[in-house]
């Protein structure tokens, strides 16, 4: 299960952005065409947090679908999987425009009064 090492990671750039304040909300982007389960990262979640300042946070996830398009004959077509077949010609030259991202989209801190 690489989900875990992928969601440590986003531990330390959720830390790191955070600049030492409390994390609130962790919203991420994850494409569908990426090899990556989105319950499995929500899964490992809060195991990652424990002891950080990111303990307690609410994990949003945002599922981006697969959009393909044919270089034959400029077809738009969504994707299920990394590759694919042009409904209108045929052809198997299809270049991914999204569905392949993993970002880390937004981050809520609790505001410091001082």
């Amino acid at each position: 299960m690489h989900e875990l090492g992928i969601t440590q990671n986003i531990i330390e750039l959720a830390l790191e952005h955070s600049r030492g304040m409390k994390v609130r909300r962790v919203v991420l982007e994850i494409g569908k065409l990426t090899a990556i389960m989105p319950e499995s990262i929500a899964f490992c979640f809060d195991t990652c947090c424990q002891g950080t300042n990111v303990e307690g946070a609410m994990l949003e996830i945002l599922e981006i679908s697969g959009l393909g398009q044919c270089q034959d004959c400029g077809n738009e077509l969504e994707l299920e999987y990394p590759y694919g077949i042009c409904d209108r010609c045929g052809s198997r030259n299809i270049v991914i425009l999204q569905g392949q991202e993993l970002n880390l989209k937004s981050l809520e801190t609790e505001s410091l009064c001082v």
